[in-house]
């Protein structure tokens, strides 16, 4: 699975851990994806979301 929102497109980011004494480590921030069975085209597909495209309502959930 990719890292990355289908909706989004929201994806991994790097940056570095900075400890006390200042020295820096590199990080992978990854985002919270889901599993979803969405409505799109009056069919239930399955995607991978992040959770603010899944808050904001821009993804209506298939239950």
């Amino acid at each position: 699975m990719a890292n990355k929102c289908e909706v989004c497109g929201k994806g991994s980011s790097f940056g570095n851990d900075v400890s006390n004494s200042n020295q820096r480590t590199s990080r992978k921030r990854k985002p919270n994806l889901k599993n979803v069975k969405v409505w799109e085209n009056g069919k239930k597909v399955r995607k991978t979301v992040c959770t603010d495209c899944i808050k904001s309502g821009k993804v209506k959930k298939a239950i």
